[in-house]
């Protein structure tokens, strides 16, 4: 029996490992470690090296789709819903710590939070995030407010400037920043982009209220229209 369940020994030791020293696990280990908490009576070494395998780096294996996971044998339901548990988490970790400070000092903050959020989708969003009098993500009892947002093709999302600016006068909103993801990888903006802006910048200084940025975002980083002198 102890023979057995030799894998039982060997959890305990890679999880004192990574406390003592996270840096020091193999990426192997990395992933065999996230398994332990989903797969209990089973030595999960191969099945982390055959995600690794199949999808080549961390970063896949959090960007593969549940078809393509399912594939590895003994991936189930429980281990889909830890990565996309974790990736949440994150996210919300990177809104949060972007919303203690005005937009000035945390757009880079902000930025990695919508690549978190929105970067590997396989169609285009436009997400709004809205600011407080502070110029700081508005908050919902403690809480990063939800945000505006539209879905739409792999190509193109159908925006109405009027519905920004109604979502942003209801909210009490004093700013915000517009932001959508590219799903062909490119940072550049599209001249539809670029009108769109100034089309949604001036209604928004029509009632009062300031666009602060409009960041396109991908995998490989992000655009800021600000930064760019575009805005």
């Amino acid at each position: 029996m102890k023979e057995d369940k030799h894998y039982l020994g060997h959890r305990t030791r890679l999880r004192n490992r990574f406390m003592r020293d996270s840096a020091g696990l193999q990426e192997y280990e990395m992933v065999e470690l996230l398994l332990t908490y989903v797969i209990p009576q089973r030595d999960v070494k191969e099945i982390a090296k055959d995600l690794l395998k199949k999808f080549g780096s961390i970063k896949g294996i959090f960007e593969a789709s549940e078809e393509e996971l399912r594939t590895i044998p003994f991936i189930k339901d429980k281990f889909i819903t830890l990565l996309k548990l974790i990736r949440e988490v994150n996210a919300i970790y990177r809104k949060q710590k972007a919303s203690e400070v005005p937009v000035s000092q945390s757009i880079e903050e902000i930025a990695q939070y919508c690549i978190e959020k929105l970067a590997d989708k396989k169609e285009e969003e436009f997400h709004v995030l809205y600011l407080d009098s502070n110029f700081k993500i508005q908050l919902e009892k403690f809480f990063p407010a939800s945000e505006f947002f539209t879905k739409g093709t792999i190509d193109r999302t159908v925006v109405y400037p009027r519905q920004i600016i109604e979502e942003g006068i209801k909210r009490k909103a004093y700013g915000f920043i517009i932001v959508h993801n590219h799903p062909n990888g490119t940072l550049e903006p599209s001249e539809y982009d670029k009108n769109l802006t100034k089309l949604i910048d001036i209604s928004a200084k029509s009632v009062g209220m300031n666009l602060i940025d409009h960041l396109i975002v991908t995998p490989a980083g992000y655009f800021s229209f600000k930064q760019e002198k575009l805005l």
